[in-house]
């Protein structure tokens, strides 16, 4: 049984703790937060320990650490928690900071503690058809990967003021998705950004709300991104995969699947699942089975460190993209 110490018990936190602690080959070890009654409640639930401090949980007879922390505190506690010996799952991004992340990766060099980054959207299981249906060739050759993920709503204003922006905190997600998708390392980067949702929070901020990027391969593989903070009809999640044989289409997913028709209208449907903890709650627990794995030394994590520092690369470049009206080489960030 792996013990997993959790540090974080905020809304993801939280949702990690009730997969945790039921998975069959794992158990929540303890809990900590800045917020002793949100680590109170998460181990009243689960009948686990509450560390008093994260040196705690690194000192702990735990096996491994899910980080669920604000991003400020990633690299440190990944750090600690390569050094206590512990297996790291820790949510994106790595760091607001490129030049951290890398001075990460590289103080981790040569360690074979296994590191994770929660880039959870790989694991969703119908993304992951897409990608079958392209590896054994009923797609023929990738031509365009065109990535639609739309929020139900503006985050709180004091979330997007620390968030990084769009490109870090919201479309860093996608952008892990489409090198994923694409099987070939982006190059180039061309994005756009606009203020058409909360125009005088994205000015005060240096933000955007609605953009679009689109990445290129050296043998011109392209994905396209489009992104907003705000669709009135709910969490828009949809991934398509274009070839010259075909097209596959991993599509939203909604509260049921029945669809109403009547006189005078047609294809009445259920709303779509209301944000990423609905949506994604498979792709979460697939997340812990491949971490679990990882822990017992039967698997690599299929997200690597690594992954992690290329895809805060690419928001970089997104975002010198805009500032500069022009297309960046990754090579430049």
């Amino acid at each position: 049984m792996t013990r997993i110490a959790l540090l974080g018990c905020g809304r993801i936190g939280q949702m990690h703790a009730d997969i945790i602690a039921a998975h069959p080959r794992a158990s929540l070890a303890g809990v900590f937060d800045t917020h002793g009654p949100a680590a109170q409640a998460a181990a009243a639930r689960h009948g686990c320990a509450v560390y008093d401090s994260p040196e705690a949980a690194f000192a702990s007879d735990a096996d491994a650490v899910l980080i669920a922390t604000p991003t400020s505190t990633h690299v440190e506690f990944i750090k600690a928690g390569v050094a206590a010996g512990k297996a790291v799952l820790c949510e994106k991004p790595i760091d607001l900071d490129l030049g951290r992340a890398r001075d990460c990766g590289a103080a981790l060099a040569g360690s074979d503690v296994p590191v994770m980054i929660g880039f959870c959207r790989r694991f969703d299981p119908g993304h992951r058809a897409a990608r079958a249906a392209l590896l054994d060739g009923r797609l023929g050759d990738l031509h365009q990967v065109v990535i639609t993920s739309r929020d139900p709503g503006m985050a709180p204003d004091g979330y997007i003021r620390t968030s990084g922006g769009i490109f870090r905190d919201m479309t860093i997600h996608d952008l892990d998705l489409a090198r994923y998708m694409l099987g070939e390392e982006v190059i180039a980067v061309s994005a756009t950004g606009a203020r058409l949702v909360n125009p005088a929070l994205m000015e005060e901020c240096g933000d955007y709300d609605t953009v679009t990027a689109v990445l290129s391969t050296a043998s011109g593989k392209q994905a396209i991104i489009t992104n907003s903070r705000q669709a009135v009809y709910g969490y828009d999640q949809r991934v398509e995969l274009f070839g010259s044989g075909g097209m596959a289409l991993s599509d939203n997913h909604r509260e049921h699947n029945a669809v109403v028709y009547g006189q005078g209208f047609t294809n009445h449907a259920a709303p779509l699942q209301h944000f990423f903890i609905e949506r994604y709650h498979a792709a979460f627990v697939a997340e812990i089975d491949n971490f679990v794995d990882a822990v017992e030394g039967k698997a690599a994590p299929e997200v690597t460190f690594d992954d992690g520092v290329k895809a805060l690369a690419l928001a970089e470049a997104c975002f010198k993209s805009i500032a500069e009206a022009r297309t960046i080489q990754l090579s430049e960030v």
